[in-house]
C-alpha cells in the first residue's frame, strides 16, 4: 500500500452502550477436550513471539532495531515454529517511554522504517504462515500528540475533552491536585497546565496524558486507528494497560495500603484507577465494531490479576464478546518453582469459562524468568522445565525474544546508564526495565550480530555462548529444546486438542500431567521442581490412556527413560513421553 499521511481530527461522537459489570467464577477443571481443530480459530493453540522492536535486529547500523531488521530474521522465526509476531510500538514517538508514548497512531517512526516497511513485513510474514499483531496504546498518548497539544492550549479546543482534566482544589491560596493519586513513575498523577488552568491526569509518566474514554469521540478515534492497521494486514492487537482505561468519575482519594513505592510515594489502592466496570463495556464495543474483519481480529490484553481464575470476566461471560486472549500474568510472573502452585494455575487456566488465556513467563516489563526462577546453578534445567510446562499446556503461549536462548536480565549497575524512566525515577530500589530489553543475541560477533553500530542498550555479557547461531548447533541447548517442543506441540493431536489431566496431585515436588485424546492416546509430562532426585510410579490407565507403555520423547538433563512403570527423575528433571 502507498504511504498514508496522518488524518486530521474529524471524529464524530458514538453512542455509548449500557455499562455492565461482570463477575464470573471459574468452573472446575473441564473433563472434555476442546472443540475439534477444524472449528477452532487460528490462535487457539498459537505460539506468539513478542518482539521488542528496538532490540530485535538493526538493519542500518544506527543501533536501534527496525522493521527491515525483523523481516531479515523471519526465516529464523519460521524455523522456530512461530505462528504470530507481537511487535511493541513502532509508531512516531518522542521515545520518552520508548514507543509507549505515541505521537501519531497511523504511521511508522522513521527510526523504525516506513509504512512500506510495515507492508513488506506483513507480506513476508504471511508467506511464512505467520501473522503480525500490534501493541496498541489505548490508555494514553504522548504529550506531543496533536490531540493533546491542541487540548492543552484552550478549554474550547475540540480535543480538550479527549483527556482527563480537573480544576483541582484550593488550599492555602494555592491550586492543588484534585486528589492523592500518584503516578507509577513517581509523584502526583496530576500535572498543571497554566494555559487552561487545569490539571491533567497521567497514570504513567507525566509525558503520557490519559485519554478520557468516557468521551465517545475518543473511542471513535481509536476504532479508526484499529481499522487503519487492520486494513494494512494486521491480525489483531495487544491492548496495552487496558485495565486502566477508566477512572473514578468522582476522583475520590485512593485508600492508603501502607508503605512506600520505589519512588517514595505512599502505596495506594487502585480501586478508583483500574478495573472499573465501564472498561468491559468499552472492550465489548471494540470487539463488536471490528467483527466484520473475517473471523475478527485477535484482541490480547495486558490484564493483571491475582489469580488465573480472576481473568474470567475479561472474556465477556457466556457471550464471549470481549477479549479472546487475556494475558495470564499470574501464571508466570512469579519467582518460585512450586509444583503445587503450578498445578493449581494450570488447572485454573484449563477451567476458565471463556477459553484458554495466553500463558507466558516473560515480556519486556519484567526481569527474565531465567533469573527469577533460576538458582544460579541449575538455570538451564529450570528454563527447560518452564518451557515444557508452557509448550505442553492447552493454552496459546507467548515467548519473548531471547527467552528461547536463556538470555539473562542485564540490569545497569549505575543510574547514569539507565535509559528507562521508571528506573531513573525509582533508583536504586527500582532499577527499571532495561535489563530485559537488551538486544537479541544472534551470534558471537561484535554486538551479538544485532547491529554494526553502537546498540541503544549494551548487549548482555556472555552472548558469545548464549546466541542463536551457537545454540542451533547444540543438541542440548535451550533453543533446541524449544524447537523440539514446538514441533511436538504442532504435530501431536493430544497436545493440540487433548484434555488436560492432572496426576499425582498430592506430590509436592513433581508436577505431572497428561494430555489425552478422545481415543485414549496422548502425552505424559513429569517435571521435577526440586533439587533432589524423585521417583514416580506411572499409570497410563489412571490418566485415561488406553495403554500403559511409555516411550520417551524428550528428557533433561541428559537421556533417561521409564523402567516399566517406574520413573526416576534427576534434580530439576523434565520428561515428556508418548503413552502407547
Amino acid at each position: 500500500m502507498p504511504e498514508r499521511a496522518h488524518r486530521p481530527s474529524r471524529w464524530q461522537p458514538l453512542r455509548h452502550a449500557a455499562l455492565v459489570a461482570l463477575a464470573l467464577a471459574a468452573t472446575p477443571l473441564a473433563a472434555a477436550p476442546p472443540a475439534a481443530a477444524a472449528s477452532e480459530p487460528w490462535w487457539a493453540h498459537a505460539v506468539i513471539y513478542e518482539i521488542y522492536t528496538r532490540s530485535f535486529q538493526d538493519s542500518n547500523g544506527d543501533g536501534v532495531g527496525d522493521l527491515a531488521g525483523i523481516v531479515s530474521r523471519l526465516d529464523y522465526l519460521q524455523s522456530l515454529g512461530v505462528d504470530a509476531l507481537w511487535l511493541t510500538p513502532f509508531f512516531p514517538s518522542p521515545q520518552v517511554d520508548f514507543g509507549y508514548d505515541v505521537r501519531d497512531y497511523e504511521n511508522v517512526d522513521p527510526q523504525y522504517g516506513s509504512l512500506a516497511d510495515f507492508d513488506r513485513l506483513v507480506a513476508e510474514a504471511r508467506k511464512r504462515d505467520m501473522r503480525v499483531i500490534l501493541d496498541l496504546v489505548l490508555n494514553h498518548t504522548s504529550e506531543q500528540h496533536p490531540w493533546f497539544v491542541e487540548a492543552a492550549r484552550s478549554r474550547s479546543a475540540p480535543s480538550h475533552g479527549w483527556y482527563v482534566w480537573s480544576e483541582g482544589r484550593r488550599e492555602g491560596g494555592m491550586r492543588r491536585p484534585p486528589n492523592n493519586w500518584v503516578s507509577q513513575f513517581g509523584g502526583s498523577a496530576w500535572e498543571y497546565v497554566p494555559a487552561v488552568q487545569q490539571f491533567y491526569y497521567h497514570r504513567f509518566f507525566r509525558a503520557q496524558p490519559d485519554l478520557n474514554w468516557r468521551n465517545p469521540q475518543v473511542e471513535h478515534a481509536m476504532l479508526e486507528v484499529m481499522r487503519f492497521w487492520l486494513d494494512r494486514g494486521a491480525a489483531g492487537f495487544r491492548l496495552d494497560a487496558v485495565s486502566a482505561l477508566v477512572e473514578d468519575a468522582q476522583l475520590r482519594n485512593a485508600a492508603p495500603l501502607g508503605g512506600r513505592t520505589a519512588q517514595g510515594d505512599a502505596r495506594l489502592s487502585d480501586a478508583y484507577t483500574a478495573n472499573l466496570p465501564e472498561t468491559h463495556a468499552i472492550v465489548r464495543r471494540i470487539r463488536k465494531a471490528l467483527g466484520h474483519y473475517g473471523e475478527g481480529p485477535l484482541l490480547i490484553a495486558e490484564t493483571y490479576a491475582q489469580s488465573t481464575a480472576q481473568l474470567a470476566p475479561w472474556y465477556g461471560g457466556a457471550r464471549r464478546d470481549e477479549l479472546q486472549l487475556p494475558m495470564d500474568t499470574a501464571f508466570g510472573f512469579g519467582d518460585r518453582l512450586d509444583a503445587r502452585e503450578f498445578r493449581r494455575r494450570l488447572g485454573e487456566a484449563a477451567a476458565l469459562p471463556g477459553g484458554e488465556p495466553l500463558l507466558l513467563f516473560d515480556n519486556h516489563d519484567h526481569a527474565r524468568s531465567w533469573d527469577r526462577y533460576g538458582d544460579g546453578v541449575h538455570n538451564a534445567e529450570i528454563a527447560k522445565i518452564l518451557a515444557t510446562m508452557l509448550l505442553t499446556s492447552r493454552s496459546p503461549v507467548l515467548i519473548y525474544q531471547g527467552e528461547e536462548l536463556g538470555q539473562p536480565t542485564a540490569t545497569a549497575a549505575r543510574v547514569e546508564d539507565v535509559r528507562d524512566p521508571l528506573g531513573i525515577t525509582g533508583w536504586p530500589k527500582e532499577k527499571g526495565r532495561d535489563g530485559e530489553r537488551t538486544p537479541m543475541q544472534w551470534d558471537a560477533s561484535a554486538q551479538a550480530g544485532f547491529t554494526s553500530g553502537r546498540p541503544w542498550l549494551p548487549v548482555a555479557t556472555g552472548f558469545e555462548a548464549v546466541n542463536v547461531r551457537t545454540e542451533l548447533t547444540d543438541a542440548d541447548s535451550l533453543l533446541t529444546w524449544h524447537k523440539k517442543l514446538i514441533a511436538l506441540r504442532r504435530g501431536d493431536p493430544a497436545l493440540r486438542s487433548g484434555r488436560l489431566v492432572m496426576l499425582d496431585a498430592a506430590n509436592t515436588h513433581v508436577l505431572s500431567y497428561a494430555r489425552v485424546t478422545s481415543e485414549g492416546s496422548g502425552i505424559l509430562v513429569a517435571l521435577n521442581m526440586s533439587a533432589q532426585p524423585q521417583t514416580l510410579t506411572l499409570s497410563g490407565t489412571a490418566a485415561g490412556f488406553a495403554g500403559n507403555r511409555f516411550r520417551t520423547l524428550m528428557s533433561s538433563p541428559g537421556e533417561f527413560a521409564a523402567a516399566g512403570t517406574r520413573l526416576s527423575l534427576p534434580p530439576y528433571g523434565a520428561w515428556v513421553a508418548a503413552v502407547e
